[in-house]
């Protein structure tokens, strides 16, 4: 039997495997995320060797990048402008103060650490590493013993601030020489990966939002086409926008926002089936996403995570610890200076911010650019993102549960909290990632 055959008879065991047990490990500190790393680890070349990049990191890339694809259009696509001022402050706080402060502060602890990167090499480290990923900390964001304000607060953090990093870290590339982006030039990336890439995909998105509704109104579509439907307008944007040398990434992001605010406009002219909200609609592309989201897991633990544990340095390691804390915790702190929250739910806010399928993506292709430092920076991304994998998800049920104590006590005396302020109902987010 061909290697290739092996790899796929090893992905598919663990697949089912976890999917049989996937119910009974939900409520476990054992997440999705741990299972598909550590198998990865152990069935890639560091270990039993079934899992490899035999005929290169291509495939495997291709495969990331569709994942991520997905995921950044459903979910753009169940944000809406009313969930962005919801408490009247935490989503945007995170995003417009916290989200900028963490690229900040990865870049300058990455100065005394990675000694040998240049400035924009360093100033990647921090870009890659600062968007959250909701699925490696769900339980988290999900726990009905955490108020709806924090649990609704991470939630649209975590599913905006993967695209809004995207413009910092195509700037920061193509400042680097000898990069696909540095050949083609700061005015180049600026209107082809920015400008372009917002226009094809709200055009996109728009379209294909109003083409689905209308369609539906009239019953010319059924509830199975039309989930098949979602996924063809999120390809569509990622193809057009690499298809003229933009950023895919970015157009599938804008595009998700614009279908998602298409249907709902529709539906609230009165002009579609009540039955058919674009939640039930995304179900099959989210299910996808997530699917492909463990795999990428899977294939990360066996191609990058595994090799890099074999020759670990101190640096690294160093590096690693502060970005999931210092590079976090820190400018969610500032970002929510007088916002009224107690310690606990700072504390609880800053550490929820596990990375995951994103800084692997970007991770990754920055690797495929082979210029200086790109091994120490893939080092650096893997040794994060799997550090993360494991806190993150030993700690979620754990301090969701302390966290929910607190709140509920304090709230049984009779006092006020912030924490406690009424939210309006999110567009709801089911990933298969848990």
């Amino acid at each position: 039997m061909s290697s290739d055959a092996w790899t796929g008879v090893a992905v598919a065991g663990v697949t089912a495997a976890y999917a049989l047990g996937s119910r009974r490990l939900a409520s476990t500190p054992v997440s999705s995320a741990m299972v598909f790393v550590g198998c990865g680890v152990l069935l890639g070349p560091a270990v039993l060797g079934v899992i490899g990049p035999a005929h290169g990191s291509g495939p495997i890339l291709t495969l990331l990048e569709a994942a991520l694809a997905l995921v950044l259009f459903t979910d753009a696509m169940t944000v809406r402008r009313r969930d962005l001022r919801s408490g009247g402050f935490l989503p945007g706080r995170l995003l417009g103060i916290g989200l900028p402060l963490s690229i900040g502060a990865g870049w300058l602890l990455a100065w005394p650490l990675l000694p040998g990167l240049s400035l924009w090499e360093l100033a990647l480290v921090g870009a890659i590493l600062a968007p959250t990923d909701a699925a490696l900390g769900k339980t988290a964001m999900s726990s009905p013993r955490v108020p709806p304000l924090v649990r609704q607060g991470l939630n649209v953090e975590s599913g905006l601030n993967d695209g809004m990093v995207l413009p910092f870290f195509v700037l920061f590339l193509a400042a680097i020489p000898g990069t696909s982006a540095a050949e083609e030039g700061a005015y180049g990336v600026f209107w082809r990966a920015l400008v372009l890439s917002t226009a094809l995909g709200l055009l996109i998105g728009a379209s294909g939002g109003w083409l689905l509704r209308s369609a539906q109104a009239r019953g010319w579509v059924s509830l199975e086409w039309g989930q098949l439907f979602v996924p063809a307008v999120a390809v569509a944007s990622y193809a057009l926008a690499v298809a003229v040398d933009g950023s895919g990434f970015i157009a599938a992001w804008v595009a998700g926002f614009a279908f998602g605010f298409a249907l709902r406009r529709v539906r609230a002219a009165g002009a579609a089936d009540r039955q058919e909200g674009p939640g039930r609609t995304a179900d099959f592309t989210e299910n996808l996403g997530g699917l492909l989201a463990s795999l990428s897991l899977l294939f990360f633990g066996a191609v990058l995570l595994g090799p890099v544990l074999e020759d670990l340095s101190w640096r690294i390691i160093a590096y690693a610890v502060l970005s999931l804390t210092v590079v976090r915790m820190v400018p969610v702190a500032l970002s929510l200076v007088g916002s009224g929250l107690r310690l606990p739910t700072v504390a609880y806010i800053g550490w929820f911010g596990p990375r995951g399928l994103a800084s692997v993506v970007l991770g990754l292709l920055i690797l495929e650019e082979h210029v200086h430092g790109v091994e120490l920076l893939g080092s650096v991304v893997a040794v994060t993102v799997g550090l993360s994998v494991l806190l993150h998800g030993v700690s979620a049920v754990a301090l969701a549960a302390r966290y929910g104590n607190w709140h509920e006590r304090i709230t049984a005396t009779g006092r006020e909290l912030r924490e406690s302020t009424p939210v309006a109902e999110a567009g709801e987010r089911r990933i298969v990632v848990r």
